[in-house]
């Protein structure tokens, strides 16, 4: 029986045409026409200007040019430790420094009350990260911010598609990042976006994105390059390729009515079947509005370790999201205690989730999951 699994790419034969296209047709496979398309109807979707938003090469990418682009080096950001390394090291990138915060048990996004404590002099942002494609209480991150004179920095690479009352992510707030990589709820193989309505951030990233040559962007769209240019800011090559473009442009006109009622509808049937199971337990999450990326549960009484070697046995797949990035020695090793955090990752089990999935496969996990804590109850 093949491994079942816990997440992988959606791709088929319309990606593949629209690569050939690129490749056969167009003949230019760096950044130009198929990015630009890619932007606008990104843009579209989400229900922002076109010049709000940039698209680059990876989640982190995004993240780390978005840091850069709105603070200073040295300066200080709040986060929960609870995320990808990508997120710590893409901030460190940038020569800020990430503060580590605890998460609220519920729904693993940033516990506001602890990340207050952590506030000094040189604190200048907060980056909620949105865990499982959600975004807790978005509304007090922002109240937050506000009181505290912060900007804020939405690390969405799981939350593309997803709503907050009524409203897309990324449609609205400060500065938001997503993640188009192979397993995100649309892929572009590798690939991530910036989105904000302050111009200077923008126009930063845009640069940056493209060695710090100035005005690059219009130049690479318009089928031209610079030749004669100033640099004034650092930059890199991390931009979009019309490669990458063509495969995103594919899987978001996918996603509204086959990825996204996908996700929601296995997610549906993990809850229906796991939620009254001793020795189980779910976060909190609004389907529908949440388009899950990953399916989390919390193993009780130290029993994760062994579920995962059962389901192992039983040909199935599951993930650990994530090590806390204040246990890895670049980030500390330990050096600061977070208890919650530390014990909520010791529950963490990432069950098999993507579109490529049937009812069946979810039932067939749920009942391996009922036959281990059935054996197993004290």
């Amino acid at each position: 029986m093949p491994i079942m699994r816990v997440s992988r790419s959606i791709v088929g034969p319309l990606e593949a045409e629209a690569v050939n296209k690129v490749i056969l047709e167009d003949g230019y496979l760096g950044m130009g026409a198929e990015v630009q398309r890619f932007e606008q109807e990104l843009s579209t979707f989400l229900g922002v200007p076109a010049g709000a938003l940039a698209c680059v090469n990876s989640g982190t990418a995004a993240l780390h040019l978005a840091v850069e682009a709105a603070l200073n080096p040295g300066d200080e950001i709040l986060v929960q430790s609870l995320t990808f390394v990508a997120t710590y090291q893409a901030i460190t990138a940038a020569g800020v420094v990430p503060v580590p915060c605890e998460v609220l048990p519920e729904t693993i996004t940033i516990d506001l009350k602890d990340a207050e404590h952590r506030l000094t002099q040189r604190t200048k942002a907060i980056m909620p990260v949105h865990y499982a494609s959600q975004t807790g209480d978005l509304d007090a991150v922002y109240a937050f911010a506000a009181r505290h004179g912060l900007r804020v920095i939405e690390d969405a690479a799981h939350a593309f598609g997803c709503t907050y009352q009524g409203r897309k992510v990324g449609s609205f707030g400060d500065i938001r990042c997503f993640s188009f990589d192979g397993i995100k709820n649309i892929t572009s193989g590798e690939g991530g976006a910036v989105v904000s309505a302050d111009s200077l951030v923008m126009n930063r990233v845009k640069d940056a994105r493209l060695l710090g040559v100035e005005r690059d962007t219009e130049k690479r769209f318009s089928g031209e390059r610079s030749w004669e240019f100033d640099v004034k800011r650092r930059g890199y090559r991390f931009h979009m390729s019309n490669v990458l473009a063509a495969i995103g442009r594919v899987q978001l006109r996918r996603f509204p009515g086959e990825f996204a009622p996908k996700r929601v509808q296995l997610a549906r049937r993990y809850r229906e079947r796991l939620h009254d199971q001793t020795g189980i337990r779910l976060l909190e999450m609004d389907l529908g509005p949440t388009v899950p990326h990953i399916q989390p549960i919390r193993v009780l009484d130290n029993r994760r370790d062994a579920l995962r070697a059962h389901l192992r046995q039983q040909g199935i797949e599951t993930g650990l999201h994530y090590l806390p990035n204040h246990l890895l020695s670049l980030f500390g090793g330990g050096r600061v205690s977070l208890p919650v955090t530390e014990q909520i990752f010791s529950e963490l089990l990432s069950l098999p989730l993507h579109p490529g999935l049937e009812i069946a496969d979810v039932d067939r996990v749920c009942e391996s999951i009922h036959q281990f804590c059935n054996e197993n109850t004290r």
